[in-house]
């Protein structure tokens, strides 16, 4: 019978080897392959990174574009609408020396007018609320006064009118709020007497 040579053998030839190792992947090879596929990857989810970056700032930067776009129209709407008002308070102080009172009132009541127009153009509102029920939302109590009229905690006297543009205040009405009313005869803080109510 014929010998054959056995691989681990030395006299195994490098040819037989060889042969051996292609029928098998090499792990090495496999690794690389893996390896350059990772950063392929890597490489590519970078780019995409770096350009869904640069598209949120320029998004960003034309946001607060529009925004100043948008703020300064509308300071430039108001400031149109205040023209109108500024040429009529002028027009007022130059006949002021020769215009009858008369005329006069007249003309502030117009110019009254012309800027409350301009305020419910812009949204607004007056805050006057004399007779309701006392907000600390939206009012801002000077003081309180025995009343026999008013409904204790409405509001009886407004000394200053408020503002809100939409939901936000821009000044508190500024009011004195009604109290319980005194009985004739009684004392009021610093000796007084109170009024007689009837």
């Amino acid at each position: 019978m014929p010998e054959t040579e056995h691989p681990d053998s030395p006299d195994a030839s490098p040819a037989g080897v060889a042969s051996a190792e292609s029928g098998a992947a090499d792990p090495v090879v496999e690794l690389r392959q893996a390896l350059e596929k990772a950063e392929a990857t890597a490489a590519e989810n970078w780019n995409r990174y770096l350009r869904a970056v640069a598209e949120l700032d320029n998004l960003r930067k034309r946001a607060a574009r529009d925004v100043e776009a948008a703020r300064r129209s509308g300071v430039e709407k108001l400031a149109g609408e205040l023209l109108g008002i500024v040429d009529s308070l002028e027009m007022g102080l130059e006949s002021a020396g020769t215009a009858s009172a008369e005329s006069l009132v007249a003309g502030k009541q117009a110019t009254l007018r012309l800027l409350r127009a301009a305020f419910d153009r812009f949204g607004i509102e007056l805050v006057d609320p004399v007779g309701h029920p006392f907000d600390p939302q939206l009012h801002e109590a000077m003081s309180m006064q025995p009343s026999g009229t008013a409904t204790p905690g409405s509001v009886l006297v407004v000394l200053q009118k408020g503002y809100r543009l939409g939901d936000r205040l821009l000044r508190p009405a500024r009011v004195i709020v009604a109290g319980e009313p005194v009985a004739s005869g009684a004392t009021l803080p610093g000796g007084e007497g109170a009024p007689d109510v009837n």
